[in-house]
Order: C-alpha cells, then structure tokens, then sequence
C-alpha cells in the first residue's frame, strides 16, 4: 500500500498575487484562486511542477533537501541524475563534474546513468513477455505515474513494474559501500534531482514500501557550488569513478529511454499536456501498434526539469556532446535475479473528485453539479479562481465556492436586485 499524501510542490503566499496563471496549466486541476491567494488541492497534485515553471512569481516552490543533510551520514554518495551534465558546457567534462561532486562532501559517486542502462536491459526482457497488454508505459517520471493514478486508472497496468533509475542506483550503491564493509546505518544516498516529483517518489514511494535514497538535492541550489569546486580543480582524473556509456547519459532528454531499446514501435513524448493526450488516445485504444511510451512530464524531459538552471535546448546540446565522449554501449550487466527490479508495492486508483462516502448522496451532488454546470456560462475563463466553470460547479456543491463567485453570475445577481429597486 502506498504511504499517505506528501506534496514537494508548496505555495509561498506571501509572493503569490492570486494572477490564476497556474489554475490554467494544472493539468489536475489541482489549484484554486480563493481569497486573492492559489490553493493546492493535495489529492489532485502530482508534484509536475508545472505551476512552479508558469508561475510568474516565484510562489510555487519544490521543498528539497539541502546540502547540510549529507552530514548526518559518515558515508556519503551521490547520485547524480544524467541532466546535472546537461546544465554545463563543454570545458567542463562529466568527469569533472563528478570530481566536483566530491569537492562538496560526497565520499563517493554512483551513476544515475549507469542505472538507467541496467533498467533499460531490464525493460528489454521484460518487454519480450507475451502475455503483458501494450503498450507499455514507462514508470520512470513519478508525474506521469501520479497522473495515471487520478486520471487513467485503467492504464495503471500498462505501467513498466520496473524500478525507477534512481531507486536501483540508490540499492546498488548501498550494496558497493556494504561490500567494502563499511555499516549501513553509515551509509547515506543522496539524488541530485532536476526535478520536485522526485522527492515525492522518495518521500512517498510507490517502488518500494520504502525508497533506497536518503535526500534529496536539487540541481539549481547544488548548481553555484559544484561550479565554484570545478572551478578550483587543477586536474580531471576520474577518481575511480566507474562510469556509464552514452545509452545511460542520453537518458536525460526526451527519447533516450526508448531509443536504447533498440527496435520496435516506441513513442517519446514530453511536456505533461502531451503526455495527457497521449494517454487518453491509450485509453481509447488508438495505440495498440504501440509497443512502448516513454512519457516524460517535463518540456525536453529531464533537461526541461522545474529545478534545473540551463535552459532545455542549451542543455540538450551539453548532453549530446557528452553522450559523444562516453562509450556507445553499455557499460555492465544488471546483478542479481529479476525480482529486485520489480516494484515491491503497488500501485492504486488514487480518485480526486470523491464528493461523498455516502453513495446516494454522491450521486445527488453528481447531479446538482450536472445542473450548476448547464447555469454556469461555460467560458472557462478562470476569473471565479476555478480552472472551468465544471470545477467551479463541483466547488459549490463541495462547499467550496458560490455561484456568485462567478463574475457572470455576479453581474446578473446585480443587474436583478437594481431592476428590483427601480
């Protein structure tokens, strides 16, 4: 079973101005506009980060770990996620920035990348099964797996069971430092993350009863630091690092997923709207030719990721020049049997508009939202704070809302009581 609701995706109210740009691009229509201030609707957020990209303010934030957390662990590891070499130019290699890495505590380095090429020959064997339904679904952003969660509940099975990157280079990390005998209650695993769904994944996960990570650090905050260590650094060598090839790096931006699988009918698709449209074309069967979605809620994926610094088409460039560097194929084996690549959890329908317990009254409030909806002028205009005039029917008979809140109904509500006074 999963934990229970966690949210990385806050709102700071002191920036937020109530502009309703955000209520717009949820694409779960999990923000509200009440008072001159946005509210989260926790049940219907997915940690996206839309709201965070959009908005103009800055009052949308993703709450991550700082670098102070890797201290509380005598061993310390890094997991950087492949986008963290999109972020840089040329003069600075990948092994350079993993040589940075250590320059800020990290005690030692373990691949997101070379994680993302065990899953990928994981995913590989698993998509030769012939009694699995395509096509499949990649689970590897956590936003697009809560989206299917509270939207698509019937392609909750199409999900790749599969372990994340992050989870399986956290696990074999831990199994590296064990090996060398060091304690594992010493051990600490820490993801740097472009991005706030991440930390739900970790802080809520859906793998796992629990997550292999310990903390999670986000790309923009690690960003000055890291180049300032790089900065200072008189030589490259790699440390010791064991590093992934290309197939792990490209991971990182739309398409690197499928593209390593090698043959098929895959489809890349990025940007959440289209990752929504694409599902809902799954649910009505228009896919079927398709064996694989690689689905990344992101603009450019990972690159495009809300807590990066460069900026997506930039990083994209960065990433291919690295992919360049590294070896074309894949650097190891995956260890150990199937099963510990498989979730151990399970993933559930996770509904956002529950209007009742009671199912006779839910159905009441189905209707009056049916009849609130026909009144309503149909505009979607946002101006209510409600994303559509549907949303604003289901606050009212939630409790949430008036029909006056509506500034069409207002108006008409005015118009009445000055004919009244005439």
């Amino acid at each position: 079973m999963e934990q229970n609701y966690f949210h990385s995706v806050t709102l700071d109210k002191d920036k937020c101005r109530g502009c309703t740009n955000c209520i717009k691009h949820c694409p779960t229509e999990a923000i509200r506009v009440r008072a001159g201030k946005a509210v989260i609707i926790k049940e219907r957020c997915i940690d996206c980060g839309e709201c965070i990209r959009i908005c103009p303010y800055h009052a949308k934030k993703a709450v991550t770990d700082t670098i102070g957390i890797i201290r509380n662990y005598e061993y310390k590891i890094a997991l950087p996620a492949p986008s963290l070499y999109g972020q840089f130019g040329p003069t600075y290699s990948r092994e350079r920035i993993l040589k940075g890495l250590l320059g800020l505590g990290f005690d030692h380095i373990f691949e997101v990348a070379r994680a993302a090429e065990i899953v990928t020959m994981a995913t590989q064997k698993y998509l030769k099964n012939p009694d699995i339904k395509k096509p499949i679904i990649s689970s590897a952003c956590p936003a697009v797996v809560r989206l299917i969660q509270v939207r698509f509940p019937s392609l909750i099975d199409r999900l790749l069971r599969i372990k994340s990157p992050m989870e399986v280079a956290a696990a074999l990390a831990k199994r590296e430092a064990l090996a060398k005998g060091i304690p594992e209650g010493k051990i600490g695993t820490f993801f740097i993350s472009p991005c706030a769904a991440k930390v739900t994944s970790v802080k809520a996960p859906y793998e796992n009863n629990r997550s292999d990570v310990d903390g999670v650090l986000a790309i923009k905050d690690i960003y000055v630091p890291l180049l300032e260590k790089m900065k200072k650094q008189k030589a490259e060598g790699d440390d010791g690092f064991s590093l992934s090839g290309s197939i792990g790096i490209t991971w990182a931006g739309t398409g690197g997923e499928s593209s390593a699988l090698n043959g098929g009918r895959y489809i890349a698709v990025h940007g959440i709207r289209n990752v929504n449209a694409i599902l809902e074309q799954t649910v009505q069967g228009s896919l079927e030719d398709i064996e694989f979605i690689e689905a990344l809620a992101c603009p450019e994926g990972c690159l495009g990721g809300p807590l990066v610094m460069e900026n997506p088409f930039v990083a994209k460039v960065n990433l291919r020049n690295e992919a360049r560097r590294a070896p074309v194929r894949m650097s190891e084996e995956p260890l150990g049997d199937d099963e510990e690549y498989i979730w151990q959890s399970t993933v559930e329908y996770r509904p956002i508009m529950k209007l009742d317990d009671d199912m006779a009254k839910a159905l009441e409030k189905m209707q009056r939202m049916d009849e609130l909806t026909d009144i309503l002028p149909g505009l979607d205009c946002g101006a209510c704070g409600a994303p559509s005039c549907r949303t604003l029917a289901e606050d009212i008979v939630m409790g949430n809302a008036i029909l006056t809140d509506c500034i069409i109904k207002l108006r008409e509500k005015v118009d009445e009581l000055e004919s009244g006074s005439e």
